[in-house]
């Protein structure tokens, strides 16, 4: 067993094609003089309240042995059961995405599509408090997104992707592809379709029933990330998902997640649920 990776690496970008441009636009994102003036603008000019009108968004949550999550950040802990612990890909299209106080003109901006990988914490001092979720992944279709994110945000360091697929037929079946080309984003292909009702999992069991547990899933205000040069980042979010429109789901077909499989996953195994549409916010951010 190999130790459990710190995330600082991952969060580093890699362009998925070599040539001239994808070798200097990483040199640009990690420019360390850029990163210490943003940081000191930002100390007197928060950022932005970003706003975007999300729609079909998936949850795929499986249990993952917790010796292979990185180390949590200080202050925090994992949520365990019987020495594992819950993992999220979270997969769904924008709608708008981009400053809360353009108005109607942020119906001009683009909708990409994002896909989250994440871990789950709790607070040391407030143990039954709500979870805080910590960054894995993040993967993004679009490169001015990408971009933009990396060069403005600690907390939010996305990784571009060269095939990002992601929809929900009227059936309620649909499939989500992510592949990464040279380039740092993660691979993943995942299969569903619409499901009478919600499976016996172990998730439900942990979490002393099915509404407790997703909530615990779907239910968060902060999101923690590990910054390329070792920092911890803390963004604040607003996302009022109501449970009441949470859709059971069930993953069929050929699935595949390296980052999973290589942790010893079985795929098949993920709890899925859909969630039509949710207003999400982008309330602050800050280092921790």
């Amino acid at each position: 067993m190999t130790a459990p990776e710190d995330l600082a690496p991952s969060a580093i970008y890699r362009h998925p094609s070599d040539n001239l441009f994808g070798r200097v636009l990483p040199r640009l994102l990690h420019a360390p003089r850029w990163t210490r003036l943003r940081r000191a603008l930002s100390r007197r000019w928060p950022m932005p309240m970003l706003a975007s009108d999300v729609r079909d968004v998936v949850y795929v949550s499986w249990w993952v042995d917790v010796r292979h999550a990185p180390p949590p950040p200080p202050g925090h802990h994992y949520v365990v059961h019987e020495g594992r612990t819950p993992y999220t890909i979270l997969s769904y299209r924008h709608g708008h995405f981009g400053p809360r106080a353009a108005g109607p003109l942020r119906a001009l901006m683009p909708s990409p599509r994002q896909s989250n990988w994440r871990w789950y914490l709790r607070r040391d001092d407030a143990p039954q408090g709500a979870p805080v979720v910590l960054f894995d992944r993040n993967v993004m279709d679009q490169l001015a997104f990408v971009a933009g994110a990396r060069a403005f945000s600690d907390a939010m360091q996305p990784h571009l992707s060269t095939r990002f697929e992601h929809g929900v037929r009227a059936d309620g079946g649909g499939h989500t592809l992510i592949e990464g080309g040279q380039g740092s984003a993660p691979g993943l292909h995942l299969q569903w379709r619409a499901a009478e009702g919600p499976a016996a999992d172990a998730l439900v069991t942990a979490f002393g029933g099915r509404d407790a547990l997703l909530r615990f899933l779907t239910c968060q205000d902060e999101a923690i990330a590990r910054t390329c040069d070792q920092r911890w980042a803390s963004t604040r979010i607003d996302l009022p998902v109501d449970i009441a429109q949470l859709q059971p789901l069930q993953l069929q077909g050929e699935l595949h997640c390296p980052r999973l499989q290589a942790m010893g996953v079985d795929l098949a195994e993920g709890l899925a649920l859909r969630l039509p549409s949710v207003p999400f916010r982008v309330v602050s951010e800050r280092l921790l």
